[in-house]
């Protein structure tokens, strides 16, 4: 069985190898190579939906079996991947920042949802003290680490309160790469388009 660190450098490289696809030219194999994407892609998220049925039916024990499933960050990668996570964006956005709230209150900050509209998450961090000038990049640092472990599904992510050269709440390429389950998403997102037309 593949170690967490293996499971997600897969995951990369096939959010990569999807990305490349999605820039090639149209002709021949490369149209070829993506109807075979987005096949594999259906087929395995039907099986994957149709087992998480059959473990749902079985009562608590599968209820509790499914949520185990969406604790474990293998698992957890995949069913995002298929859109079968038991819980909502908004549930798992508020999973992460009771994760990531200890360590902000080490640096007196305090960060809270302000809402989720269509995937995007509008984020308020606050001092709690006397916080250094320094820290805002480590608190933002922290903040998008744990959204993006939680949730990398989100169309956009906007962190309100920080005052660094990124308090806009732009998520640079530099940063959204380092979280190797939203390049995966972007990935899906982009066939998902591809498939659409």
């Amino acid at each position: 069985m593949a170690s967490e660190k293996e499971f997600q450098q897969k995951v990369r490289q096939f959010g990569a190898l999807v990305s490349e696809l999605e820039r090639a030219n149209r002709a021949g194999s490369d149209l070829t190579a993506r109807e075979l994407v987005k096949l594999l892609m259906e087929v395995h998220g039907a099986g994957l939906e149709r087992i998480m049925e059959l473990i749902f039916e079985s009562g608590r024990e599968g209820e509790a079996m499914i949520a185990r499933l969406g604790r474990d960050p293998i698992a957890r990668s995949l069913l995002l991947l298929y859109s079968l996570h038991p819980d909502d964006l908004e549930t798992r956005v508020l999973k992460a920042l009771d994760t990531v709230g200890p360590k902000l209150r080490k640096l007196d900050y305090k960060v809270e949802l302000v809402s989720v509209d269509d995937g995007a998450i509008q984020l308020k961090v606050r001092a709690t003290g006397r916080p250094h000038s320094s820290a805002a990049k480590n608190v933002r640092a922290a903040i998008e680490e744990a959204i993006y472990d939680q949730a990398p599904d989100l169309s956009a992510l906007t962190i309100l309160g920080l005052e660094d050269e990124n308090a806009s709440g732009f998520v640079s390429l530099e940063s959204l790469l380092s979280h190797p389950a939203a390049v995966h998403e972007l990935a899906v997102a982009g066939v998902q388009a591809e498939a659409a037309k």
